[in-house]
Parts: structure tokens; C-alpha cells; sequence
């Protein structure tokens, strides 16, 4: 049995990844990391350094303000964690990567399984479709999420800018702008409302015809799953950086 630590315990998320452990069977859930105790099946600690029993793998979904904590404690414990909060500034990013060299760090902007087959979907088609379709890409939250664009829409905007190596420009706004869209631009979107769980499109538009990629949540226990699966994956590993296509292998 795969033990484990689930930081955000008593979050919306927290209580998802929990049930979707019960329901796995493979991993058990030894303590949580939370600053409120909603009274789990687990003990909840409000800090790292108040966790009394041993785990071989940290679930995240909390907030990025915890970085610092979660990446201390999985190294100094060389415990393997699942990074799955949003929000990261790019200097965070570094500190994952340089986490990556001493631990198993699983780290990817969405857990959902669709999301990431979508993402590799879209490369496909910007690797097909070239420079002669514009690409725009249109995400849809609930009104309470705080980061715009979603970590998702920046996922599936670097997956189709490799495709180009790296040379196009990410466009977020253009009602300052009166001027034709740049061909060497990819348009980003957020829309934000009500209690939608996440939606995502990839639009290629070229001449006469237009390719939509989509993806829909219904409810965010997708990405509880996936976040288990990732935990699964993850525990055992040697010491690197992970994410989903290394599980679905995806290219």
C-alpha cells in the first residue's frame, strides 16, 4: 500500500483526492496539510514540520504561496510529490526543476487524462497544419478562479508553439489593438463564470474550413483520479521531472 500526504486536505480537491484513494484501493491517505481541520478519515497537520508519521508520496493541490514547504519536506524526507496547484510564477517553475535533480517531482498543469490526450492532439495538427491556419485558444472557468489564462491553456499553447519552435508570440488582448492579427501570433482567452469546471478549445482557422480540439470537465473528480494515477506512477521512480505523457507516452 502506497502511503500518502495530501497537501490542500480541506479543499474541494483535498476531499476529491481523498475518496478517489478509498476508491483505488492501492494508495492510503496518512495525513493531510491544511490550516483547517474539517474532520477527513486522516490527521490533518497545519504545517510540514507537524507531520508525525512517514509517506512515500505527496499529493498537491493547495495554493503556490506552499511551494516552499512541500519542496523542503520532499527533499529533506526524499519523498516523491505530485504537483498539481496552478498559478506557478515562472521562478517557482525553477524551483520544481531544480527539485527534480534530488526527487520524483510530477508536474503538469492538468491532471486531467483528456486534457493531456488533447494537448498532444493539438501538436499533431499544428505539426500537420503549419503556418497556414491561425491558432487560438479559448478556456472556460468558474468565477472563483484566480489565475488567467488557465495553467492549461498556457500547456496546450506551449505544446502547439513547439511546434514552430517557440517563435510565436502569445497574444492575450487585443481590444487596445487596431491592426490585423499577426500570423506569428497564438490568440489566448479566458472566460470566466458561474460554475463551469473547465473547458478548453484549440482552434486552428484557416482558409474556408476551421479545426476545433475541445475538452470538457463536468466535475473536477477528473482531475482527482488523474492525480492518483500520477501518485501511482510516481512512487519508486528515480529522481526527475514527470508528467503525464510519461505515463500515457504520449509525443
Amino acid at each position: 500500500m502506497i502511503k500518502a500526504i495530501i497537501c490542500g486536505a480541506s479543499g474541494k480537491m483535498g476531499g476529491f483526492v481523498a475518496n478517489a484513494c478509498k476508491e483505488d484501493g492501492e494508495i492510503q491517505v496518512v495525513a493531510g496539510i491544511d490550516k483547517v481541520n474539517i474532520g477527513q478519515y486522516f490527521p490533518i497537520f497545519d504545517s510540514f514540520s507537524k507531520v508525525n508519521c512517514e509517506a512515500d508520496v505527496i499529493i498537491d493541490f493547495s495554493n503556490p504561496a506552499l511551494l516552499d514547504d512541500i519542496l523542503n519536506y520532499a527533499v529533506t524526507n526524499n519523498t516523491p510529490v505530485v504537483l498539481a496547484t496552478t498559478g506557478y510564477s515562472q521562478a517557482q517553475i525553477e524551483q520544481i526543476n531544480n527539485a527534480s535533480k534530488s526527487i520524483p517531482v510530477f508536474f503538469t498543469f492538468n491532471m486531467s487524462l483528456g486534457v493531456n490526450l488533447i494537448c498532444s492532439l493539438a501538436k499533431k495538427a499544428a505539426s500537420i497544419l503549419g503556418n497556414g491556419f491561425d491558432i487560438e485558444i479559448i478556456e472556460k472557468h468558474h468565477n472563483s478562479k484566480i489565475d488567467a489564462p488557465s495553467g492549461t491553456a498556457i500547456m496546450l499553447a506551449n505544446a502547439v508553439n513547439s511546434c514552430f519552435d517557440n517563435q510565436k508570440v502569445y497574444e492575450y488582448d487585443r481590444h487596445s489593438k487596431r491592426q490585423k492579427r499577426s500570423n506569428n501570433e497564438i490568440g489566448i482567452h479566458s472566460i470566466r463564470g458561474g460554475t463551469i469546471v473547465g473547458e478548453h478549445d484549440v482552434i486552428f482557422a484557416g482558409h474556408d474550413e476551421t479545426i476545433t480540439i475541445s475538452h470538457s470537465a463536468a466535475s473536477k473528480e477528473v482531475f482527482a483520479v488523474g492525480s492518483v494515477k500520477a501518485a501511482k506512477f510516481v512512487f519508486g521512480k528515480k529522481a526527475g521531472m514527470y508528467d503525464m505523457n510519461s505515463i500515457m507516452n504520449f509525443e
